[in-house]
């Protein structure tokens, strides 16, 4: 792209962006920044891209799911072992149930900025900054910690650094728990009202599982060694533009700060930075799209970001809510199709759904949540199209902050382990009841309208 740079998004509206008073100390930083190594390599990259490509014809589907906001109190070794254990076992669930290759993205290693709705935050009666992730500021209430500070980048990137490392070692060393479906946490099955339909995967699973066990070959290979890649919203552009890199074996400019990056429905204004920056990295890139969208914004974002009709190149993760979607989702399926631009549909049923309870709890229930899901997969169907993934706000850990599951957690016990501090997650137990969920879905006759 001969208009395009790495720095040509400064000349746009750039919203969400951090305020450095230390404009010295932001400089410096980003110069070390731009002198460390990558994250991500442009192979792995390109590797992504061919299997999304590929997902797009129907041969694959996307699982992308972590936390919201990463801290960096979550470079944790067993926090890491927890999130990558729940989403390869949501991965085994979804390979061996719908019989379908997976692509496996994690919200994970570099997660660590968030819009905010306003720039600053008022408690008490005073006003301080408010908390943008930990890349930007800290999350306590005080001067110090809200006030933006460089020295975050640098210590993100080495966090991420770290957490990247120890996920390529249990992913190309084999993980244990995913031969032993024995091992897994599996009693909350007998308590859900599909007990019955859940109990047949978990059989199916480990059949599966111990066949390739016993023959050797084909896919026990591939679930000793899993390819897991990594996304984030790439909210910070300084922080993108300074891992952005050209590299001798692939033309073109790569984020190397993370495999897929996506925009969030808050900055996907097409005249906008965000856009602008995104447009001419070679990553695979995803967008949010939620309700206030319009057909011909989004005619004209999927455009300006993907005008060469390039396959595996555009991810669009659609956030409606369950009582929305019927109403939006179509026109928008149709928007993009008169385009005759390829692009990934995926779900996102966390954000639409999100509601405060009466003790002030940010909260979703599993039900809307798995509404919306269903909703989705017979929408495009319907319109002759597929939804050729899902998209999650989960957690490896035992947390109570979404309401429901099998398990049927209530309002009251929300506050026994409440612990996000931006939105609400599925914990292992609804994550895991999320795949099979989606199986039982998938092999139902068509005319079934309900997970």
């Amino acid at each position: 792209m001969t208009d395009w740079s790495p720095t040509s998004w400064q000349a746009r509206p750039a919203l969400q962006q951090a305020n450095y008073p230390d404009a010295v100390a932001l400089v410096a930083a980003l110069a070390e920044l731009r002198s460390l190594p990558p994250l991500v390599t442009s192979w792995e990259i390109h590797s992504l891209r061919k299997q999304l490509a590929k997902a797009e014809g129907g041969d694959g589907f996307l699982l992308q799911g972590g936390d919201c906001a990463e801290g960096f109190i979550d470079c944790n070794p067993e926090v890491i072992t927890n999130k990558l254990k729940i989403l390869l076992q949501m991965s085994l669930v979804l390979v061996l149930g719908l019989k379908q290759r997976v692509i496996r993205v994690g919200r994970i290693a570099g997660q660590y900025t968030k819009p905010r709705s306003t720039d600053l935050e008022t408690r008490d009666g005073i006003t301080l900054p408010s908390y943008r992730g930990d890349l930007v500021n800290g999350p306590e209430f005080t001067a110090a910690a809200r006030t933006p500070d460089p020295a975050r980048l640098l210590q993100g990137h080495g966090r991420a650094a770290l957490t990247l490392n120890f996920i390529r070692a249990l992913s190309e060393g084999g993980f244990a728990d995913l031969h032993h479906p024995e091992n897994w946490d599996l009693a909350f099955v007998a308590q859900s009202p599909s007990a019955r339909d859940y109990r047949k995967v978990v059989e199916e699973l480990g059949e599966s599982l111990r066949f390739m066990r016993a023959v050797g070959c084909g896919g026990a290979g591939e679930l000793a060694r899993v390819q897991f890649f990594t996304s984030h919203e790439a909210l910070h552009l300084p922080y993108e533009q300074a891992l952005t890199r050209q590299v001798r074996r692939f033309p073109g400019w790569f984020d190397l700060s993370t495999h897929l990056p996506w925009i969030g429905f808050r900055t996907a204004d097409p005249g906008g930075a965000h856009v602008e920056f995104m447009r001419g990295i070679a990553n695979p890139i995803g967008v949010k799209v939620g309700t206030g969208a319009t057909p011909d914004w989004l005619r004209a974002l999927v455009e300006r970001l993907n005008p060469d009709r390039e396959h595996g190149r555009l991810v669009l993760i659609h956030r409606f809510g369950a009582d929305q979607i019927a109403r939006e989702l179509p026109g928008m399926i149709a928007a993009v199709r008169a385009t005759g631009i390829p692009v990934l549909w995926v779900s996102d049923p966390m954000h639409g759904n999100t509601e405060t309870t009466a003790s002030g709890y940010k909260t979703r229930r599993f039900d809307n949540i798995v509404a919306e899901l269903s909703l989705a997969f017979d929408i495009h169907r319907e319109l002759g199209g597929r939804l050729g993934g899902v998209h999650f706000e989960l957690t490896g850990d035992d947390v109570t902050e979404c309401l429901g599951g099998a398990r049927g957690l209530d309002e009251s016990g929300l506050e026994r382990a409440y612990r996000t501090q931006v939105d609400p997650r599925l914990n292992y137990e609804q994550a895991l009841e999320m795949a099979m969920a989606i199986v039982r879905k998938l092999r139902a006759p068509t005319s079934a309208h309900t997970i």
